[in-house]
């Protein structure tokens, strides 16, 4: 039903949606666990990200944003597939859990690891497939997370050009994950960086490419590792963010370790905030923002050091502090500047949105879980959308209309998100009638997902 109401959506906005003369480019910017409360304009008091505020001044910021999956691999796949990670396969992380005991893999076993084995399925269609098809030159520059097999990397996926690390995390510094190089430059393994920061990476390789392709269209994918715990096995460096003095010089030092994480994870914010802005100013140098759609979101909620605000959890929880993340968009002449919406949207709608924004034709004979929600964010329509609903390894979260159901081992309940978003109110024995209807709408989106054509690589087919 849900996949119905979407379509329509996008109909319509497509039939009073403004005809465009050209192809505006896109910038998708992507950062890595960081909170709702993570951004100076979403209300934080100490984190500096005067860039970023400043975007979300000349574009809409969301507050009732959602990311389709509390952790990291399935989020990324819903954001470019347009699909919930139950139809399009990827419901799960790829990754090695033995790294959990300290373990390093010797390569001709890594060989042979999930981690290493597992990637979206093939036939899912990316919106870089039909933004290349549309005319653009497209790029990928960071995480990629999608699959580290050649037939699942990038250049593979409908993107010209990548540099980045294929899985999940890495440390900032040697582009190691648990002792494994990751860093790829196409479909080829590179140690050519190897003690650089990866943020500044990325940033080099996006202004080159904006160089390269001011002519013509592009989509850039900028998807940062920032502000995600560094992938290390040294318990020293393991699970804090990391930054450059300059960056961490801006924070000042504290007493207890916990401190020292927020203080990491707000340095590679501020790190990232600068290396954004300086990518914006070359929009700027060349003539392009009028004519380039910003996104800037993060995949999920708070990693370790983060904050998730007046939200209830984070990373990895059914809870809001785990889904609801930060979202700005800049379009000039398309959404007024400092435009602030509530509308319920999520991560499902930004393929659809982008595709009609470059007048890409949409995938035929795939079902798409989001719609163009253009006229929401300009104010010109309410959301569609009522429903959300997410599931991990036996947990959920569902969210209809204003009510919210969870059920994990971290606990749960039936929460009024009008009135209750921080989830510390269960009203289940005051309503149980409403529990009982939440619940049916999740079970039957439960049956629309097993009733959904197979991907891999976790279904049986």
């Amino acid at each position: 039903m849900q996949a119905t109401t979407c379509r329509l959506a996008i109909l319509l906005s497509l039939a009073y949606a403004p005809l465009l003369a050209w192809q505006s480019n896109i910038l998708l910017i992507v950062s890595d666990d960081q909170g709702y409360m993570d951004l100076g304009s979403m209300g934080s008091p100490n984190i500096r990200t005067p860039r970023l505020d400043q975007l979300a001044s000349e574009g809409v910021r969301l507050t009732s944003y959602y990311a389709a999956f509390p952790v990291c691999t399935p989020s990324r796949g819903a954001l470019l597939t347009g699909r919930y990670p139950q139809r399009n396969g990827t419901y799960d992380n790829f990754r090695n859990d033995r790294v959990n005991d300290n373990y390093l893999y010797p390569q001709h076993e890594y060989q042979l690891s999930p981690e290493r084995i597992l990637g979206m399925d093939t036939r899912e269609v990316l919106l870089s497939n039909i933004l290349s098809e549309a005319g653009y030159a497209t790029g990928v520059f960071g995480k990629w997370d999608l699959g580290s097999l050649r037939r699942f990397l990038p250049m593979q996926r409908g993107f010209d050009d990548f540099y980045g690390f294929v899985n999940t995390g890495i440390d900032y510094w040697t582009h190691e994950r648990y002792g494994i190089p990751s860093m790829y430059r196409g479909n080829v393994p590179t140690e050519e960086d190897s003690g650089t920061y990866a943020t500044y990476i990325f940033e080099r390789e996006a202004l080159r490419f904006i160089t390269n392709h001011k002519g013509q269209p592009f989509f850039i994918y900028l998807s940062y590792n920032a502000p995600h715990g560094a992938s290390n096995l040294d318990r020293n460096i393991r699970g804090f963010a990391q930054a450059p003095g300059r960056c961490l010089d801006r924070y000042p030092s504290p007493d207890r370790i916990e401190g020292e994480h927020r203080r990491k994870f707000m340095a590679a914010v501020t790190c990232m905030d600068d290396s954004i802005g300086r990518i914006l100013d070359r929009l700027d140098e060349y003539g392009l923002t009028e004519d380039t759609i910003v996104i800037f979101v993060s995949d999920n909620g708070a990693g370790s050091g983060g904050d998730s605000g007046p939200l209830r959890g984070r990373k990895g929880r059914m809870f809001e502090g785990g889904v609801r993340v930060p979202f700005l968009m800049r379009w000039p002449g398309q959404i007024a500047p400092g435009t602030v919406s509530n509308e319920f949207v999520t991560a499902l709608e930004v393929f659809p949105t982008l595709a009609a924004a470059a007048g890409a034709e949409l995938p035929q004979d795939v079902v798409l879980d989001g719609f163009d929600m253009l006229p929401v964010l300009q104010g010109r329509a309410k959301s569609p959308r009522e429903v959300m609903f997410w599931e991990r390894q036996g947990e959920y979260g569902a969210r209809v209309g204003k009510w919210k159901l969870v059920d994990s081992r971290r606990g749960g309940g039936l929460f009024d998100l009008a009135e209750d978003p921080g989830e510390s109110n269960d009203l289940s024995e005051e309503l149980p009638k409403v529990r009982e209807r939440v619940e049916s709408r999740y079970l039957e989106w439960i049956r629309q997902m097993a009733d959904a054509e197979p991907r891999g690589p976790f279904r049986d087919f």
